[in-house]
């Protein structure tokens, strides 16, 4: 498994853009499928994207695709996610995580997902 952490997170006025990065330790980051979920106040932990190990193949959430983009740097060992045009909605905690097994695919469901950052927090005034 992988230890995560995020950044990037702050406040922004909405159809602002941030940058969240998130740092893996670990020699086998490369191995692992990697995602972006998001929980807001009251709501349940929600998909945001994922990248396959190699990055060749993403997935979104309907609610950012064409505003957010994940990408990784497996030398750095280093996922982000580019979230632009951001809406007052797209308030959350925001967690990195890795799928809970190597080589697995990217999954929309929190439990397929094994090891998670602590979250950084992503408000959007309106």
């Amino acid at each position: 498994q992988v230890q995560l952490v995020e950044s990037g997170g702050g406040l922004v006025q909405a159809g602002g853009s941030l940058r969240l990065s998130c740092a893996a330790s670990g020699r086998t980051f490369s191995s692992y499928t990697m995602g972006w979920f998001r929980q807001a106040p009251g709501k349940e932990r929600e998909f945001v994207a994922g990248i396959s190990r190699t990055g060749g193949s993403t997935r979104y959430d309907d609610s950012v695709k064409g505003r957010f983009t994940i990408s990784r740097d497996n030398a750095k060992k280093t996922v982000y996610l580019q979230m632009s045009s951001l809406k007052p909605e797209d308030t959350a905690v925001y967690y990195c995580t890795s799928v809970n097994r190597q080589y697995g695919a990217i999954s929309l469901t929190p439990a397929d997902y094994g090891s998670w950052g602590q979250g950084t927090q992503v408000t959007v005034s309106a």
